[in-house]
């Protein structure tokens, strides 16, 4: 019974077809003595379009018979025993079965057929995907392998990557990855771009042809080298590395770093090493063509000479000028004395113009004299026919000297009884100035201001000078002049007095003057009336200036508002190291003071004085005292005329220095900020009591003179090694006497080979005393010195100083 259901249980094991596999499930049975029990396993491809039939089949199959299992499986091995011959023979249309199992022979050989078929597709499509894949090689073999030079090694690496095939349309991009199953199932695409590492090695192989290419060949420029440039700036300019540039300094014994600044003659050498061309400018070249091109002879035309009067104090030049101008301007003046250069143009009887600068006649405004010459063309020396030569003439006449001015003598104030115009003309030889009644070439004319006497024999002797100057300039072209006074006025800004020296000046025009620059907003004559232009020698004031400038300035027109500001950075910047450069150097004076100090000491001094003579007189006796002694110096920290003010008590303070007050006293504040700051003040009446002071102060700061007294000496007789005390000298004092603290020198051979020793320790027997004398014996040591014999001699001397006296 057992036996009948184990049968039972084989015979229902079903026929299944796995993985393209025909097999029995379960165990096998064992195979009957004949062919029929052979089990066969036909392996193909599966593929999407026979998966629905196949698994339609496993379903049949689930419902055969024994039976029917056993009849297909004859069918298949005789199939497989079938030659070619046979197959053709019962391919042909004459066959016909020979057995009644024909019609299931038929269907075996159809479904045989099919797997023929589809065996030889797929050993077709094999074979298109190898061939596929041969010229995917060839292609990357031919890529790989091109020569240095031609146009495939030219191509970028991302050009190649642009040419690799893409992925097909629908298909997810892996980044040529592949999994499992589609290698065992051999269903992936194997035109993929390349791996990686193919990447890799096309990256390496493109670098490597590139390094071996020919060098670049080296081109060499036109460095433009400014008065200082950077390092960095430099190499930039010259295409070089950096590196390069800073071992080339290093040569030339330059130490600096990429950031650092070095001068133009160093970077010049740098060029040069490098082969390159230099082309040098400099910052001032902003300011080029400024003044513009030079005049054409034929464009000159006469202008009108600019005359300025000179004189003494109440000599009568404001006075002569309100003649010639028919107006009064000394009303307008502080107490009738002029306050501020004045420039005005007045028209002669003969119809020709001629301008005029009045320059304060007293010494406080020396300086603005000085600038009137320089922009003067004649200068009109007017002096009192009753005072003749006085200080401030000799001065004037010195300044229009210096200036190289033509002189022309104006003799004022004839109508007074006391007048001498020879008197006046005799005091002038005494400073080289010859009038034509002496012999010499200086026109003087005898007017009187009051009386309008003769001034139109002055205006004829200015004309006259001036045709012989020939004074000419450009009127068509841009302005420039010379600034005669410059000011702050409320409600109209800077406002600078210009005298145009060349060109025409016109409203609207754009100008630098000095280190400011604007534009002319308006323009005002002498008379106060607002004009539209100004031609050669015509004073104006101008109005539109950004800031005020100072005296003596040039002014120059411009063409563009931004030529003016480059100009005036420049000048502002330059203006800014003049400054700096100044205090630098200060304080590399200080600092040379520092390290010499002890050899040079100054002495910081504040003068004050009832007249300038006396301060100018003691400041000349302070410096003359130390001229010719290099240790001491003194410091005139600020000097004037006056009382002494807060202000000098404080720089006083600040200062450690000295007031001085020569006939002068200070202010109540000032004396009570000395008294509470303990500020050293001194009044003097005598200018030798001040020297006298500042002599013994002088002398108090000179270091003293040293010298040298002999007290004695002694002979080393034995050397005695103690420990942790060092060598002590056994000796007997041969001569004089030694003390304990003074200065010793050692004598080998009569040969000083220790100096300035200092004796540590003098003992007699075992008891330290203060000094031994001649003929007894002692113990001495040498602090920091133990190279001591016997048979050494030791002197004993003292260092007196002595105060020193200025001679």
């Amino acid at each position: 019974m057992s036996e009948s259901k184990k049968d039972e249980s084989k015979e229902k094991k079903p026929l299944t077809l796995k993985g393209g596999t025909l097999s029995l499930k379960g165990k096998t049975p064992k195979a009957p003595s004949t062919s029929q029990g052979t089990v066969v396993e036909v392996r193909r491809k599966r593929t999407p379009a026979r998966a629905g039939e196949q698994g339609a089949e496993e379903k049949d199959q689930r419902h055969l018979t024994t039976e029917e299992r056993e009849a297909r499986a004859k069918a298949l091995l005789k199939a497989q025993s079938e030659t070619p011959e046979d197959r053709q023979a019962r391919q042909s249309p004459k066959y016909t079965p020979s057995s009644p199992d024909a019609a299931k022979d038929s269907v075996d050989e159809q479904r045989q057929r099919e797997m023929e078929e589809l065996q030889r597709i797929e050993s077709e499509e094999r074979a298109a995907t190898e061939a596929s894949q041969k010229e995917q090689q060839e292609k990357f073999k031919q890529s790989t392998a091109a020569r240095p030079g031609t146009p495939e090694d030219s191509e970028s690496y991302r050009d190649k990557l642009k040419r690799a095939p893409k992925a097909k349309t629908g298909e997810r991009r892996r980044g040529g990855k592949i999994t499992v199953t589609q290698v065992l199932n051999e269903d992936y695409d194997r035109d993929r771009g390349m791996s990686l590492a193919a990447q890799r090695r096309a990256r390496e192989k493109a670098r490597l042809a590139q390094a071996n290419k020919e060098p670049a060949q080296k081109v060499y420029r036109e460095v433009i080298l400014p008065e200082s440039i950077t390092v960095q700036e430099l190499a930039n300019r010259m295409a070089e590395p950096g590196g390069d540039v800073i071992k080339a300094l290093m040569k030339m014994g330059v130490m600096a770093t990429i950031n650092e600044t070095i001068d133009a003659d160093t970077a010049e050498l740098i060029i040069d090493e490098f082969g390159h061309k230099m082309k040098r400018v400099t910052e001032a070249d902003v300011e080029m063509g400024l003044e513009g091109i030079k005049d054409d002879p034929t464009d000159l035309k006469s202008r009108p000479p600019v005359v300025t009067i000179m004189g003494h104090v109440d000599h009568g030049k404001t006075s002569l000028l309100d003649a010639m101008r028919a107006a009064n301007v000394v009303a307008g003046e502080a107490g009738g004395i002029t306050q501020h250069i004045g420039a005005y143009q007045i028209v002669a009887s003969t119809g020709d113009k001629i301008t005029f600068l009045d320059t304060p006649g007293h010494a406080a405004f020396t300086e603005m004299r000085a600038r009137g010459a320089d922009v003067t063309d004649i200068v009109v020396i007017v002096v009192a026919a009753n005072d003749s030569i006085m200080p401030q003439t000799i001065e004037a006449i010195n300044h229009a000297k210096a200036a190289g001015k033509p002189i022309i003598v104006a003799i004022n104030k004839i109508d007074l009884p006391d007048s001498d115009p020879y008197k006046v003309k005799q005091d002038l030889l005494q400073h080289d100035v010859q009038t034509e009644d002496m012999g010499g070439d200086v026109q003087a004319i005898e007017i009187s201001a009051k009386q309008k006497t003769n001034l139109d024999t002055l205006e004829e002797a200015i004309l006259l000078q001036s045709e012989i100057l020939e004074l000419k300039a450009n009127p068509d072209r841009e302005a420039h002049g010379a600034v005669v006074e410059a000011k702050m006025e409320t409600g109209r800004g800077s406002v600078a007095t210009v005298l145009v020296q060349n060109g025409t000046l016109k409203q609207g025009d754009l100008f630098v003057v000095g280190a400011e620059w604007g534009r002319v907003r308006a323009l005002i004559d002498d008379k106060g009336q607002q004009i539209k232009e100004a031609i050669p020698g015509m004073p104006v004031e101008i109005l539109g200036l950004n800031g005020t400038p100072e005296a003596g300035d040039i002014l120059d027109v411009v063409e563009s508002e931004s030529k003016a500001r480059e100009i005036v950075e420049y000048r502002q910047r330059k203006k800014r190291e003049l400054t700096s450069a100044g205090a630098a150097k200060s304080f590399d004076e200080m600092l040379a003071a520092a390290k010499t100090e002890g050899k040079t000491k100054t002495l910081p001094v504040i003068i004050k004085g009832d007249v300038h003579g006396s301060v100018e007189a003691i400041i000349g006796s302070l410096h003359k005292m130390t001229e010719e002694n290099e240790e001491i110096a003194v410091q005139v920290l600020h000097s004037g005329v006056g009382g002494i003010t807060e202000s000098d008590a404080t720089l006083a303070k600040a200062s450690n220095a000295l007031i001085i007050g020569f006939n002068v006293r200070a202010n109540a504040q000032a004396r009570e900020q000395v008294q509470r700051e303990s500020v050293d003040m001194r009044y003097y009446n005598i200018i030798y009591n001040v020297i006298d002071d500042v002599k013994a102060m002088l002398s108090g700061m000179l270091s003293p003179t040293q010298r040298e007294e002999y007290l004695g000496q002694a002979e080393i007789r034995q050397v005695f090694n103690i420990t942790k005390v060092g060598k002590i000298a056994g000796c007997m004092v041969t001569l004089g006497m030694v003390k304990r603290g003074a200065k010793v020198r050692l004598l080998r051979d009569d040969v000083v080979i220790h100096d300035n020793g200092v004796l540590k320790t003098l003992k007699r027997f075992k008891d330290e005393v203060k000094e031994v004398k001649e003929g007894m014996e002692c113990g001495m040591a040498f602090e920091n010195y133990d190279d001591i014999k016997e048979g050494d001699i030791i002197e004993c001397f003292e260092v007196i100083e002595e105060a020193r006296q200025l001679d």
